[in-house]
This record gives structure tokens, sequence and C-alpha cells, in this order.
């Protein structure tokens, strides 16, 4: 999944939390995330860019769910970033493993 893609799938799956994503529809998200803050940041300043986290930030817990489905575990496992450091930590190794294959949470995303 390339850059577009997975910013249209992400939108389009707004609220989206059942099913799977793959590791490059989750990491191309975060991506886009962090642009969008960056830019808006530095154009218009901390408000807006706080404004614009906020409209994100449905589309990027359910993009999290999914991830976390596509490895086998709960999408209430974000819950874990709200323990400084570790829970980041933890988050982030469990976004870079690879997908199982067909699992409670639906068959194995195409890639």
């Amino acid at each position: 999944m390339n850059f577009v893609d997975a910013v249209k799938t992400c939108f389009s799956k707004y609220v989206g939390f059942e099913g799977r994503a793959t590791r490059s529809e989750y990491w191309w998200w975060v991506l886009f995330v962090l642009l969008v803050i960056m830019v808006v940041m530095l154009l218009a300043g901390e408000t807006p860019a706080n404004v614009a986290s906020l409209a994100l930030l449905l589309p990027s817990l359910a993009v999290g769910a999914r991830r976390l489905h596509d490895i086998g575990k709960s999408g209430w496992w974000q819950l874990l970033s709200f323990i400084p450091l570790i829970g980041t930590i933890v988050l982030i190794y469990w976004a870079v493993q690879p997908s199982q294959g067909d699992n409670a949470h639906g068959p194995a995303p195409a890639r």
C-alpha cells in the first residue's frame, strides 16, 4: 500500500475499528498525521495544530486498533499509551510486527 492509498483507506474507515490494517497502512498514516500537524503548526500556529490533531484522533485510534487486530491483539491495548514511555515502546514494538495469518479479526489483509 502506498502513501495515498493508506490515507484514503484511513479516511474511508474514519471510525471503523473492525478489521485489520497492514504495517504499511499504519505507518503511512502515522507519517501523514505528523506531516499535517507540522505543516499546520508552521503555517498557522499551535491552536490550529491542536484542532488538526483532534480532527485526526478518531481515524488514528481506528487504524491503531486495526493494526493491533492484524497481530492478533485487541484494540483496547492502545490504552497502554497512558503508561509513560513503557506503553509507547510496547505499542511501537507491536506496530512493527509482521501480520499474522487469518485470525479472529478476519482474513489476512491483501498486501
